[in-house]
């Protein structure tokens, strides 16, 4: 017999009377002699201590007029100052102030929402087409001089394209993003690398009178 096969069977049975014993004395404890145990949570877990997660902090309250102003604008876009200013048509003072009361009444913001966000947007016409975006149609539109008479090649084309996107997602383009990404994924020089300098002045000046069309 190896040795392990005697170990095994010299310790099975003495464990098991082991057990029995065991099972005998637990028996025979008096359950009220069987005190419970507290643990006291409190003392180990200590103060409690807040922790902001990335990608997960609050938005501030001019955030959610943001949020609110775009919902409420974009189920009104048939209100004639809405129109105007997807369409790309000039605004008038009456407009923005037909606007401003409208966008008061509404009941989404206050005062001091609506000066921040004229003076963030340099004015109310702007805020609004930053919210609803240009009309796809109107951006073309806007380009259509510029575009006709010439013969152009796959990277102007995409070009503009691309342009006419950012209009109709954001309302308004600030000159300056010609020179980034996505314009420098066609071009590393952005504009300067993909027309002459004579169209690349109309281009900044037809983004200058879309800008404009949205200022009373």
């Amino acid at each position: 017999m190896r040795s392990d096969e005697w170990w095994q069977d010299v310790t099975t049975p003495m464990l098991e009377t082991v057990r029995k014993r065991l099972r005998a004395l637990v028996k025979l404890i008096d359950n009220e002699a069987r005190k419970p145990i507290y643990t006291d949570f409190e003392d180990v877990m200590g103060d409690e201590t807040s922790v902001e997660l990335p990608g997960f902090t609050k938005p501030d309250s001019f955030e959610r007029f943001r949020a609110k102003a775009r919902a409420f604008l974009k189920d009104h876009e048939d209100h004639l100052t809405i129109h105007k200013l997807r369409m790309n048509r000039p605004l008038t003072a009456t407009d923005l102030d037909e606007l401003e009361k409208m966008l008061t009444a509404s009941g989404i913001c206050v005062s001091e929402d609506l000066q921040r966000a004229k003076k963030q947007s340099q004015g109310l016409g702007l805020f609004v087409r930053s919210l609803v975006g240009l009309h796809r149609e109107a951006a073309k539109q806007a380009f259509a001089g510029f575009l006709t008479g010439k013969t152009l090649s796959a990277n102007q084309i995409e070009f503009v394209n691309l342009i006419i996107d950012h209009l109709t997602e954001q309302g308004v383009m600030e000159p300056a993003l010609l020179y980034e990404s996505p314009f420098t994924d066609l071009s590393p020089h952005g504009p300067d690398g993909v027309f002459s300098s004579m169209q690349v002045d109309q281009l900044v000046s037809l983004l200058g009178e879309i800008r404009q069309r949205a200022v009373a």
